[in-house]
């Protein structure tokens, strides 16, 4: 074997063994930074209100994942995929939102819409506490100081060290959550964990998914007990998410046989019901990633509200492309589900994406005697 052989095969044995040492290493690195927030963990009520909820008084609440600040029209997410009719593959570029600035205009505009809503309750997604992804702004602190004469309950469903992926724009290490405002006193509140798939790699870049509990005392002695929700996507055959399911319907069955009043709100990364499924113009075909969710899958005694305009108004793009209105693949996945003594109906509002993946969804309700 010559000289050169042997110096090419020494090389490329050192560049080998340097890929497996930086490869290794950051598996470590992840895994020494990897944990599960426990089942059941108490939440801090902030800045608690004094007036208590009534029986046959108008409420409102809202709904609205606002996407970390990111998605304006023209952004696309890199673990979003799809593919228009004529067979054309499409992907996301972006891993984290295009800028700093970019991110203050969504964060501002969803504010906005929150303000015009004027809502008693506000359900928050996808609200950064500290992350690259969205240059650190924090969402959570701007959100709060937007709404001082509410109370407030954040509980974390993604924490994750250094994401490395995509490569030409890491997604970076994230603290994020679930944001909740209310005008009524909260009695208490706590996270309940969903579970997830903790499969070696997934476990590393899907979230943490749980749903916060928060209990407001009625005047009639009952309680409203008020449910954020931010279910599985990516979820390939949906096993984690008929689990996830299981869950929730066990926690409303519980909370409504004993009397009280239930609402949940959310993203709930399932079409709500068959109709808006395929509901609406598109130059793509129907994704994989899409699951229907049906009133027949829920627990006796709740129901799901449908939008009087659920036809009319989109509440999420796919994201896989810029946006363009009657391009893109829409679809219904955010709203509410109550229990049968709740009277209730619902809008989805046009805000037509311009600062979320997102629309915003109002339920307009009242507890009944």
């Amino acid at each position: 074997m010559g000289k050169k052989v042997k110096i090419g095969i020494g090389i490329c044995v050192g560049l080998l063994l340097a890929v497996i040492l930086v490869v290794g290493g950051y598996v470590v690195y992840m895994q020494a930074h990897f944990y599960r927030i426990p089942d059941h963990t108490a939440l801090a009520v902030e800045n608690n209100r004094e007036a208590v909820l009534e029986t046959g008084h108008t409420y409102t609440a809202v709904t609205y994942n606002v996407g970390f600040g990111a998605y304006g029209p023209d952004y696309s997410f890199f673990m979003d995929t799809g593919e228009m009719k004529d067979g054309t593959k499409t992907q996301g570029i972006y891993g984290k939102a295009v800028s700093r600035e970019d991110t203050e205009k969504n964060t501002s505009g969803s504010v906005r819409i929150l303000n015009d809503l004027n809502a008693d309750f506000m359900l928050l997604q996808e609200v950064d506490e500290d992350a690259d992804r969205s240059y650190h702004l924090n969402q959570v602190s701007c959100l709060k100081e937007s709404f001082p004469d509410y109370s407030s309950v954040f509980v974390n469903n993604f924490h994750t060290a250094y994401l490395l992926y995509p490569f030409s724009d890491p997604h970076g290490a994230v603290q994020a959550g679930l944001l909740n405002f209310s005008r009524y006193k909260a009695a208490d509140a706590i996270r309940r964990s969903y579970p997830v798939d903790d499969s070696f790699i997934t476990k590393f870049t899907d979230l943490d998914r749980c749903f916060s509990v928060m209990r407001f005392p009625v005047k009639d002695g009952k309680e409203l007990v008020l449910v954020n929700s931010h279910m599985s996507a990516y979820d390939e055959g949906g096993k984690i998410r008929v689990q996830q399911l299981e869950l929730l319907n066990s926690v409303m069955a519980e909370e409504y046989e004993a009397g009280n009043y239930v609402i949940v709100g959310g993203d709930f990364n399932h079409a709500m019901g068959e109709a808006v499924a395929e509901g609406f113009a598109t130059e793509q075909k129907f994704p994989a990633w899409v699951s229907v969710l049906t009133s027949e899958e829920l627990a006796d005694g709740i129901r799901m509200v449908r939008a009087e305009n659920e036809l009319d108004v989109p509440t999420c793009r796919g994201a896989d492309i810029p946006y363009i209105k009657g391009v893109n693949y829409t679809t219904v996945v955010d709203g509410f589900l109550v229990s049968a003594n709740i009277r209730a109906t619902a809008e989805n509002i046009d805000a037509d994406f311009a600062y979320s993946d997102h629309n915003p969804v109002k339920l307009t309700f009242e507890l009944m005697d």
